[in-house]
């Protein structure tokens, strides 16, 4: 199945925050990394993290884990160069970073509005896995091109506490949890020796076809194979079948819009939400279509 790159520009001008615009074009050959730097330091604080928004739900101005997350995309984005700007959010995520190598799922907002309830109720005192594993899967990725990120003691400590509380893990954890764990034992797997045979544990929860239902979400919120394991060749891609991948990778394509762009199907709460998140879906959307030989 093809998906049409000419609209899909059309809506990336006409309905996505500048910071996507930008990774769209990097992603098309169009730009270069200082493009989507300068796009990203919209969202930077002072202190070296980000917030302002770069998480859709979490419209606060102050730095946020979440937040983080979505700058190592950037960061991993521009390889194989390298940005001063990795290292020091590094350094802001060592700064929040609980005791036991953890951070929370959120900090305490100075703004609440247009913010999604689940991070208006987080405990900045407790350390979530959820948060902490994503986040440093996409640190992992960064350091793979990134010598400074890579030798960062945030991301070994974060790493510790990961792996640490994966090995506990004794039941089927939310759907959420569960994906984010697993891209995460992907992301270390060529480091940490420990990492194949918890993701094997892991795999035991995810059934056949990859489809979980997400607990709490909207009615149709659900998680699919390529939310688990997005890149070819790498070892997340053994808990699916080959045919279940690749159906995977036609639904995705189908989910095209007319107007040129993806949908999203979990809650939205604000309305700029809604449209970074089409923006920022459109990105993953065709750069996971793209990386799995589909553009």
């Amino acid at each position: 199945m093809n998906i049409d790159l000419s609209t899909a520009a059309d809506f990336m001008a006409t309905h996505a925050r500048v910071l996507d615009r930008r990774r769209f074009e990097l992603l098309m050959d169009r730009t270069d990394p200082a493009a989507a730097l300068a796009a990203l330091d919209g969202y930077r604080n002072p202190d070296g993290g980000y917030g302002w928004g770069l998480e859709p739900d979490l419209r606060s101005p102050e730095s946020q884990p979440g937040a983080a997350l979505h700058a190592f995309e950037v960061f991993e984005d521009i390889a194989p160069a390298t940005a001063p700007q990795a290292a020091a959010l590094c350094d802001w995520l060592e700064s929040v970073t609980l005791p036991d190598g953890g951070v929370p799922f959120a900090l305490p907002l100075t703004v609440a509005a247009g913010t999604a309830p689940w991070w208006q109720g987080a405990d900045p005192t407790v350390s979530a896995l959820q948060i902490t594993s994503v986040t440093a899967a996409a640190a992992h990725r960064v350091a793979a091109h990134d010598p400074a990120v890579a030798a960062h003691p945030w991301l070994e400590r974060a790493t510790r506490y990961c792996l640490d509380v994966i090995e506990t893990i004794d039941r089927a954890p939310q759907a959420y949890v569960l994906a984010f764990a697993v891209r995460f034992l992907d992301a270390v797997h060529d480091t940490h020796p420990e990492a194949a045979g918890l993701l094997r544990r892991l795999g035991e929860y995810v059934p056949a076809d990859g489809r979980i239902p997400v607990e709490g979400g909207t009615e149709d919120e659900t998680l699919h194979p390529l939310d688990f394991a997005p890149h070819p060749g790498r070892p997340a891609r053994d808990l699916f079948t080959p045919e279940v991948i690749s159906a995977d990778l036609d639904r995705l394509a189908a989910l095209q819009q007319a107007d040129g762009g993806w949908i999203v199907d979990y809650a939205t709460i604000s309305p700029a939400g809604s449209l970074d998140w089409r923006g920022h879906t459109t990105v993953g959307a065709i750069d996971t279509l793209r990386r799995n030989g589909r553009v």
